[in-house]
């Protein structure tokens, strides 16, 4: 009996454009003599929908396209389809109006509906506002119609159902466990539609999770997860099968959409795959990221209606890669680079940016910003007069840029991408309505040492001539030449707001500031741990204090992609208005 696994890419709300996607998908699996196809979590809706799901008419019309797609899938093939069901007794008891759910069709009619039973509300999760959870594991029987001996009975589990092994994890988050539950039932296999989001070497994670759950319990799992951005969050697909004996047989490639085909042997009750495809996970953590956050721009940018993107290039090593991952998720075509030079800019730095737009092939414009600085100056003579220059002064300079990016975006219709790093995003080191302006910040969970890691990495590709890497096809790449400007990888970061400024005036060398901030952002360390990891008591206070008071930056700050483990988004919940010590313990 063949399986077909469906790790598509469907769009929020787009109820009928995604059941278009699950409808050429379906019959794509049957001209490959398949017998059941899983999508994706919510893969009628698109996950995350968060408050979408508040509106009654968005509900109503994923019933209807559910109706609809259950009589427009080939009637030899069973589909099982994530969507959302309206719970009909709350009402009477109590709970909530929403069920996060499962459908399988079958035959032209929605023949079985399976509910997830583990909300998660944590980080980036918030499904306990909204749905209420499944009471029961329940499964299905499947048949190939005059082939009763391949007779599966497959168990159905939603995303975080397949979370709650207290052997592996060492501890039990939930009350049931319906993994546990399924092998108690006796069922051939499990399958778990999954929309669980990117960060680094996640896959790992997963992988080793699913195979200690096969292991334990000797049943084969598929593991069908979504692909593609929606706003701050990055699906990476990466879909696997394991078999009964906890080996991976299969996994699809990340960051694509993809339908793979496996078979399940009714005599071994096993899945096994007999044209053995699986990917390699990425090479590096490098690679990973890159891959993540190209997709995320590529979606980002299409999804919300747009085509084209501006984006100010200083010079610097934030923008170069900014540029670059821009030029490789929509084309060199698409990319509008402003250069705006003030008196304060160095001569490199212009030439430097000029070079990089020449690498990538991409369109430039150089605004010149000397005289608006002097007319601002005019107009704030009286009002400043006996005040030294200082960073109300330098403030002036970014705001003029973030002025005129907004006014090219508005004009053009082009999506203003912003270059600030975590690192700047983390302890406020960027302007409120200058530098920080834009309509997806693209490196904001990306700390500085890494974004010289992932442009160091990207020469080396280009330096190989390896086109192999997503988004190469869109990138000019010249055997032996570097894609960012060796320069723009040597020289010390400065934001050139004043004469011979540099970064590591204002703040601890980026070494050490992204080392104190993964241990308190990340690892949520008191400072005791910190300074036992080898870091100065008076740099891990200064650093503390920056990043408490940045959080109303931090709040009116364009959505950035998630990469990290915890990033200054959707999962950030921090009051701005506070007092807090982070104490030794």
């Amino acid at each position: 009996m063949k399986i077909a696994i469906a790790q598509l890419n469907p769009t929020i709300g787009d109820i009928t454009g995604n059941a278009q996607l699950i409808l050429a998908a379906g019959k794509e699996a049957q001209n490959l003599d398949a017998k059941l196809m899983i999508t994706t979590e919510l893969s009628l809706i698109g996950y995350p929908p968060r408050d979408l799901l508040i509106y009654p008419s968005l509900i109503e019309a994923a019933a209807q396209e559910l109706e609809k797609l259950a009589k427009d899938l080939p009637p030899k093939i069973a589909v099982l389809v994530g969507t959302v069901i309206f719970n009909s007794q709350a009402t009477e008891t109590g709970g909530k109006s929403l069920f996060n759910s499962a459908a399988l069709l079958t035959n032209g009619e929605v023949k079985q509906i399976f509910h997830k039973q583990l909300l998660p509300t944590y980080d980036v999760f918030d499904e306990q506002r909204y749905f209420e959870p499944g009471k029961i594991s329940d499964f299905f029987m499947l048949s190939s119609p005059g082939l009763s001996e391949s007779t599966a009975k497959i168990g159905v589990t939603i995303c975080e159902d397949l979370w709650n092994n207290e052997e592996f994890w060492g501890k039990r988050n939930y009350n049931c466990d319906p993994m546990q539950e399924l092998a108690e039932k006796q069922v051939d296999f499990v399958v778990n539609m999954s929309a669980s989001p990117y960060r680094v070497r996640k896959q790992k994670l997963r992988e080793a999770m699913l195979g200690h759950s096969t292991n334990r319990y000797q049943k084969p799992i598929i593991y069908v997860n979504q692909v593609g951005g929606n706003d701050d969050l990055i699906f990476d697909g990466c879909s696997v099968v394991f078999n009964r004996a906890g080996h991976l047989i299969y996994r699809a490639r990340a960051f694509e959409s993809n339908l793979g085909i496996i078979e399940f042997n009714p005599v071994e009750k096993d899945l096994i795959s007999t044209d053995f495809e699986s990917v390699d996970l990425r090479d590096s953590e490098d690679e990973e990221i890159w891959s993540a956050l190209v997709l995320g721009v590529k979606d980002y940018v299409g999804k919300c209606g747009f085509s084209q993107v501006v984006l100010g290039l200083s010079g610097g090593i934030d923008s170069a890669l900014v540029a670059a991952i821009a030029t490789a998720a929509l084309g060199k075509e698409n990319v509008l680079a402003i250069l705006m030079p003030s008196p304060y800019s160095s001569e490199h730095s212009v030439t430097d940016a000029l070079e990089l737009a020449e690498n990538l092939g991409i369109n430039k414009q150089v605004v010149e910003i000397r005289d608006l600085m002097k007319s601002y100056d005019h107009s704030l003579e009286d009002l400043f007069s006996g005040t030294n220059f200082g960073v109300t002064e330098e403030n002036i300079q970014s705001r003029i840029r973030g002025n005129l990016l907004m006014a090219i975006s508005n004009k053009f219709g082009h999506l203003l991408l912003s270059t600030g790093n975590k690192s700047e995003m983390a302890v406020g080191y960027c302007t409120l309505y200058g530098d920080m302006n834009g309509g997806l910040a693209v490196i904001s969970d990306v700390p500085k040492t890494r974004v010289y890691s992932l442009c160091r990495w990207l020469n080396q590709q280009a330096v190989n001539s390896n086109h192999n890497f997503y988004g190469a096809e869109n990138l000019q790449i010249t055997a032996q030449k570097n894609m960012i400007p060796e320069n723009i990888l040597t020289k010390a970061p400065s934001a050139e707001l004043k004469e011979d400024q540099k970064d590591q005036d204002s703040l601890p060398p980026y070494e050490v500031l992204d080392g104190i901030l993964y241990r308190l952002v990340e690892n949520c360390e008191s400072l005791a741990e910190i300074i036992a990891a080898g870091y100065n008591s008076e740099v891990i206070n200064k650093v503390v204090k920056l990043v408490m008071r940045a959080e109303f930056k931090r709040r009116q700050a364009p959505p950035g992609l998630k990469i990290s483990e915890r990033a200054f988004g959707t999962g950030w919940r921090m009051p701005i208005a506070k007092k807090l010590i982070i104490k030794n313990r």
